[in-house]
C-alpha cells in the first residue's frame, strides 16, 4: 500500500547570473520516503492553475531550506545571502496557500519555517548574527566548519511531544543566517537555543510546524520523529 504524498518545495540555482535550474537537495526525499512517504517534487509554475492538479495529489507539504526571506524583514539581507527569486516566492506562497486551504499538514524547515512565520504576518531578522550580537548559526560564518549546537524545546509543545526530552537540550545542526523575530499570529514557539534564538514554531493544533535546523540531515536520531509525525498526519487525509 502507498503511502501518503508529501509535496517538496524546491530552490533556482542561477547559472552565469540567468535563473536555470530547479533544485533540490536529495536529503528531503529520502527522509520522506524512510519515513513511509511518496515524494513529490513540485514544479515551479507560471500560472497558479497550473499547479492546481499536483496540489489535489498532496496529503502534506514540506517547505525546504533557501535563500534569503524579505517579507516581514527587519533590517536587511547581509551580503552572504541572496534574496528568494520571486519564482520561487511565487511557487511557495501557491504551494503554501493550497495546502493551508485543504488542512493539510505542513512542515517548513529552515527557510520554510521563516516563510510560514512571514504569512502569518511574524517578523524576520535579515541577520542575527549582526543584529543580536549571537555567536555563528552557519557554517558560512564558521569558517566553512558545520555548527551543532543544543536547542530547548517548550513544555507542552507538540514538538516537545514529538522528542520528548523536555529540560534537556537535544542537539541539532545550523545553517542559517536569519532568524524568527516576532512570531506571526496563532502560531506559538516550540524551541530555542541557548542563545535565545526562536528555533521552532507551531500552530496550536500542531497541523503546521517549523524548525529552524535541518531534521532532514540528521537521520537516525530523535529528528526522524519530526517526519514520523507528518506522515501520520497526512496519512489521516486519504481516510
Amino acid at each position: 500500500m502507498a503511502g501518503p504524498v508529501i509535496g517538496i518545495t524546491t530552490s533556482m540555482d542561477a547559472d552565469n547570473g540567468e535563473i536555470s535550474r530547479q533544485v533540490l537537495g536529495h536529503h528531503y526525499v529520502r527522509a520522506v520516503e524512510r519515513a513511509g512517504g511518496c515524494p513529490l517534487i513540485l514544479p515551479m509554475v507560471e500560472r497558479r492553475e497550473a499547479l492546481y492538479p499536483v496540489l489535489e495529489l498532496l496529503d502534506g507539504l514540506i517547505i525546504t531550506g533557501g535563500p534569503g526571506i524579505t517579507d516581514g524583514l527587519i533590517g536587511r539581507l547581509p551580503d552572504d545571502l541572496p534574496p528568494v527569486a520571486p519564482e520561487r516566492d511565487r511557487a511557495d506562497t501557491w504551494a503554501f496557500e493550497g495546502a493551508n486551504q485543504r488542512g493539510l499538514p505542513i512542515l517548513g524547515i529552515c527557510y520554510g519555517m521563516q516563510f510560514i512565520n512571514a504569512r502569518f504576518g511574524g517578523t524576520i531578522y535579515g541577520d542575527v548574527q549582526t543584529q543580536l550580537q549571537v555567536q555563528a548559526h552557519s557554517p558560512k560564518r564558521n569558517g566553512g566548519a558545520e555548527v551543532r549546537h543544543g536547542v530547548f524545546l517548550e513544555g507542552g509543545s507538540c514538538l516537545d511531544r514529538l522528542v520528548g526530552q523536555s529540560g534537556r537540550p537535544v542537539e541539532v545542526n545550523s545553517y542559517h543566517l536569519q532568524a524568527v523575530g516576532q512570531p506571526g499570529r496563532g502560531l506559538r514557539v516550540n524551541a530555542r537555543s541557548a542563545d535565545g534564538l526562536i528555533e521552532g514554531i507551531e500552530t496550536g493544533d500542531g497541523r503546521i510546524l517549523g524548525v529552524q535546523f535541518h531534521p532532514e540531515g540528521l537521520c537516525g536520531t530523535v529528528w526522524d520523529r519530526v517526519f514520523d509525525y507528518l506522515m501520520e498526519q497526512a496519512g489521516r487525509q486519504g481516510v
